[in-house]
């Protein structure tokens, strides 16, 4: 009479610390230990069917015989053994995927690294229209092994470099640096990302109360907004403080030369009691575009007002953000404004 209580306790031992062929191995030995119906019993406790049981009664004899040499350390199978690579069983499926791949493929051809657009379910039924058999993460496999990587689109592309490029972000800079060093207030100016004012969705985040959000509108449509903020930014350079104006009605450069006489007012004069002048930084476009003339005219207006002289740096435009664009004027833009 076999006991199965007792190989049920020792199976529920070891069975966790012991992998596919080990768990193969001790059901066999267990099995030839009961002699007569030790299969079926340790089939009937383990759920390991009969099949898996002979081959490791078939194994341990081969071994015990040496006709057959144990699996090298550390593999579960012999060198060889398991299922065939999709690329043996289906050498033609490298060649379709590529050519699926190919009108979508991005990156040097030169270089190694490749990144294709469309993900791998669309890859993968393609490849089934053309009767391949083949599931998304065989797609993955092999576009890994085809140098492919999945990537966003990298902002790379900038328009023909000019000799005279440097040279000029090199005056904006020691004409800032001068009047730093001479104690002179220097100031970066630029409009900020307009947002509408309301109950509209904001990707940041704040504590409330589990499962009690801020409720907010499903569609930011422009109808539902109360009005629209116009952040405009000066951001004090030597001593890294902002100070922004938000307006509601337009970005003129009435609001913007305001917003500086603003800061002025609040900042800058107890900051700098000894200033002469006002070195300003800013790009070359909206509310303090370089070719503005009622930029220009309030300018002056506050230069007047405040008692001192306004130096103005424009950027090109398109180089805000340190970018080369084609085809633009690399001549220093400097507005001097007298009080």
């Amino acid at each position: 009479m076999i006991d199965e209580g007792a190989i049920a306790v020792r199976w529920g031992v070891m069975s966790s610390s012991l992998d596919e062929r080990g768990r193969r191995r001790w059901c066999a030995a267990e099995a030839r230990s009961h002699g007569r119906g030790g299969i079926a019993a340790v089939a009937r406790v383990t759920g390991i069917s009969r099949r898996t049981i002979d081959r490791g009664l078939l194994e341990l004899d081969r071994e015990r015989v040496g006709e057959r040499e144990p699996p090298a350390a550390g593999r579960v199978r012999r060198a060889g053994a398991g299922r065939k690579a999709l690329i043996e069983i289906d050498p033609k499926v490298v060649e379709e995927l590529e050519r699926l791949v190919d009108p979508a493929t991005l990156g040097d051809p030169e270089r190694p690294l490749r990144w294709t657009s469309k993900s791998a379910a669309k890859r993968a039924e393609g490849l089934r229209e053309l009767g391949h058999e083949l599931v998304d993460r065989s797609v993955l496999r092999l576009l890994h092994r085809a140098g492919y990587t999945m990537q966003q689109n990298v902002k790379t592309r900038e328009g023909a470099d000019h000799p005279g490029r440097d040279a000029q972000f090199q005056y904006i800079n020691d004409t800032a640096a001068h009047a730093i060093a001479a104690k002179q207030p220097v100031i970066s100016v630029d409009t900020k990302h307009r947002e509408l004012v309301g109950e509209f969705k904001n990707g940041g985040r704040e504590w409330a109360r589990s499962g009690e959000p801020v409720e907010v509108n499903t569609h930011d449509f422009p109808s539902h907004a109360k009005g629209k903020a116009i952040p405009y930014g000066v951001y004090d350079l030597a001593r890294n403080e902002g100070w922004v104006s938000v307006g509601v009605s337009r970005d003129t450069a009435q609001f913007a030369v305001a917003s500086i006489g603003s800061w002025w007012e609040q900042l800058g004069h107890a900051a700098y009691p000894a200033a002469s002048s006002l070195i300003i930084t800013a790009d070359s476009g909206g509310s303090n575009s370089a070719r503005g003339r009622l930029w220009k005219v309030e300018l002056q207006r506050l230069a007047e007002r405040i008692g001192l002289e306004i130096v103005v740096c424009h950027v090109p435009r398109g180089t805000s953000k340190g970018r080369r664009v084609a085809g633009e004027d690399l001549t220093p833009r400097r507005s001097q404004i007298p009080a």
